[in-house]
């Protein structure tokens, strides 16, 4: 590869990670929490669930929801790409050239366009119960340590997410805000945290975030707590 070709390829890349991700690397030291102790539920054998001793089981609509351990999170931050394509792979590739440990959201709804339009996508950071690195800056780095990252593939300053998304957005929230106890007022897009300085969701998406989906979990822990 000649000088000038090398340099070309390190300035599309640079370019590249530009597009995609909505936030800059984390600053400051991040304060991990520990990873509880799996705890198994005795009516599903070998698949790892929530040990909160405070609230009961739930059956996930996907099992690969269910995280190794508990973690006590409070908000879940909905994100957007900012690019018009891509994946957990592709995301998690250039999460790692910024100089983070992989992927910093937790889950990835792709458009279809990197991955099957509405497919969650499970990170690994969920995997392991591990904090997240998609909201930087906030006191504490309290939105990374105990916020949800969920990033939907897409540039929602220009577009509206697909139906697919949006559907696997309410199925996924609900079952988090249910699982955790997380109230609507803590489901928030990224441009909502303590000193952003980002207009990441965009706006169809975080009008979406304020609107539709905080009233149905809303809903959805009331018609709970009425049981």
């Amino acid at each position: 590869m000649t000088v000038r070709r090398k340099w070309m390829s390190i300035l599309l890349m640079g370019c590249a990670l530009a597009l995609v991700g909505c936030d800059s690397p984390p600053t400051g030291q991040l304060t991990p929490l520990p990873v509880h102790k799996v705890v198994l539920a005795s009516n599903a054998p070998g698949l790892p669930v929530s040990a909160d001793p405070r609230r009961g089981q739930v059956t996930p609509p996907d099992p690969r929801w269910e995280p190794a351990g508990y973690r006590p999170w409070r908000h879940i931050v909905v994100h957007h790409s900012a690019g018009t394509s891509g994946n957990a792979a592709i995301f998690d590739k250039w999460h790692r050239a910024r100089g983070w440990d992989g992927l910093g959201y937790h889950f990835v709804i792709d458009n279809g366009h990197g991955g099957p339009d509405g497919y969650v996508e499970v990170g690994r950071r969920w995997r392991l119960g591990k904090w997240g690195a998609h909201t930087g800056r906030t006191p504490d780095n309290e939105y990374n340590n105990l916020g949800i990252g969920i990033c939907l593939v897409g540039d929602f300053t220009k577009t509206e997410p697909t139906p697919a998304q949006l559907a696997s957005l309410r199925k996924l929230v609900r079952f988090l805000a249910v699982r955790y106890g997380i109230g609507p007022d803590h489901i928030i897009g990224h441009r909502d945290a303590p000193n952003a300085t980002t207009t990441c969701p965009g706006e169809s998406l975080w009008r979406y975030v304020h609107g539709p989906l905080r009233g149905e979990v809303a809903r959805q822990l009331a018609a709970r707590q009425a049981r």
